[in-house]
């Protein structure tokens, strides 16, 4: 089996910053694109950031400029730096990662638990 465990979220100031972790463990060859997500309350679910195998990036236009992912591929395990953080960013963040547990697996999607990030006003 393969597990994800965020980390790092909590309450901040607007203009603070924060950073969460997604570290994964378990059966894995490989992992293919990392991504974290994002769900307020009475929102869908939407893509924050995601970093490709060989490290290119995207970004939602609502955080380009602010947020940055990153990856370990050595720790399995990829980042989101969030700086000058708004109000409208307070929710619960998940990472997600195609993962190989074999090499000519097709890859399959794994999420993380959450973790809450609150920016106050």
């Amino acid at each position: 089996q393969v597990q994800l465990v965020e980390s790092g979220g909590g309450l901040v100031q607007a203009g603070g910053s924060l950073r969460l972790s997604c570290a994964a463990s378990g059966s894995i060859f490989s992992i293919d694109a990392m991504g974290w997500y994002r769900q307020a309350p009475g929102k869908q679910r939407e893509l924050v950031a995601v970093i490709g195998s060989g490290g290119s990036t995207d970004y939602a236009d609502s955080v380009k400029g602010r947020f940055t992912i990153s990856r370990d591929n050595a720790k399995n395990t990829w980042y989101l730096q969030m700086n000058s953080l708004k109000p409208e960013d307070t929710a619960n963040y998940y990472c997600n990662a195609g993962v190989r547990r074999r090499r000519l697996e097709y890859p399959t999607t794994y999420w993380g638990q959450g973790t809450q990030v609150t920016v106050s006003s």
